[in-house]
């Protein structure tokens, strides 16, 4: 299956795709999107709570929920937090696609201020 890229209407592939779409569900605040209030993640409740072990956990929780519930495609199998920079966040992850059964990995899904 071919897709397009949201920002540039070309022809991407489903590697490419599917890291998009993963942006996209973990970026999605729950409640924001019409006809479907659901969708999204509680990922961006999080910013601007102390970044503590709690809060980390909560990340976790938060990204392999919404991705279980959003995206078949993938079974996540590590998430990973980086605060390379101060008041940035990013996450790195590791699943098994579950449409093909090899193996992806997602670097620097950014989240807009420090979680």
């Amino acid at each position: 299956m071919m897709a397009m890229n949201r920002h540039t209407g070309k022809r991407i592939d489903n590697d490419s795709h599917l890291r998009q779409s993963i942006a996209d569900i973990l970026t999605t605040p729950v409640g924001t999107r019409v006809m479907r209030r659901a969708y999204g993640s509680l990922l961006p409740e999080l910013i601007d709570q102390p970044l503590n072990d709690a809060t980390v956990l909560r990340i976790y929780a938060a990204t392999v929920f919404a991705l279980m519930q959003w995206e078949p495609r993938i079974q996540i199998q590590t998430v990973r937090v980086s605060t390379s920079k101060p008041g940035s966040l990013s996450l790195y992850l590791h699943g098994i696609r579950a449409d093909t059964g090899g193996t992806i990995t997602i670097d620097a899904i950014s989240l807009r201020g420090a979680v």
